[in-house]
């Protein structure tokens, strides 16, 4: 019997496979505003990088004397003050409601649900745009070009993330993969299956390098069987399409 694949030893766990949070700064998330207060003022008083985030991060101190760490927009700077609440006004780093941002905006930090602290676009250089209001959603385009119904009280930040054009740097050497794989406990190097042995890999063996099946599979696949393309809805080439 060959070795455990790596799908089984990842869905074991270990600290080989565990995300290093001991070195986060903190939760990166909106500030929740008090009902009585429609607006409230806080000054970025650090810029910093996070090991395993490419976009960088912003120490902001409260007028109540409360700090927070959030993410940065393109154009922030130390000093800079920023405003949470329903009238915030409209200006790069401010935090508001999306019912109270009009359409054709660029916003990041999208809550998923009133209060969860935001959930999308989150990565660096990204933005969604506004693209509708109405009564009980708002429709947003996402970084992806999807367009997705939100919640109006959901809260966004106005402009775009900081750290845009990250990912234009190649990357030169296999040492910097090797660093930034370490940062974000990503297995690497990482082999092909069909260069494995018969009993190290499903798609192994052979005389030649072929996967010698179809390579989807449920999504209900035991641990062992459960790579390649699992829950496809389809696989190769679109008609009409070199």
């Amino acid at each position: 019997m060959g070795k455990r694949l790596l799908v089984q030893r990842r869905g074991r766990g270990g600290s080989n496979f565990r995300a290093p949070s001991h070195k986060r700064k903190d939760k990166v998330k909106h500030r929740s505003t008090e009902k009585d207060k429609k607006v409230l003022y806080g000054t970025i008083k650090e810029l910093t990088h996070e090991p395993g985030r490419g976009a960088p991060l912003a120490r902001v101190k409260f007028e109540d004397g409360k700090e927070q760490w959030i993410l940065v927009p393109e154009g922030a700077s130390i000093g800079q003050r920023v405003e949470y609440g329903l009238e915030a006004s409209l200006r790069l780093g401010n935090t508001l409601p999306l019912r109270e941002i009009p359409e054709g905006t660029p916003v990041f930090n999208l809550e998923g649900v009133p209060g969860d602290g935001g959930k999308f676009v989150r990565s660096s250089g990204t933005y969604a745009t506004i693209l509708s209001q109405s009564a009980d959603k708002t429709m947003i385009r996402l970084p992806s070009n999807k367009t997705k119904a939100f919640n109006p009280a959901c809260s966004a930040t106005i402009g775009v993330v900081a750290g845009g054009g990250r990912t234009d740097k190649p990357f030169i050497k296999a040492g910097n993969v090797y660093h930034l794989s370490k940062a974000k406990s990503w297995k690497w190097p990482k082999v092909r299956g069909v260069a494995m042995n018969a009993a190290s890999h499903p798609h192994g063996g052979g005389s030649h390098q072929h996967v010698g099946g179809p390579s989807t599979v449920s999504r209900n696949a035991p641990p062992g069987q459960k790579v390649g393309l699992i829950a496809a809805r389809r696989a190769g080439r679109k008609k009409g399409k070199k």
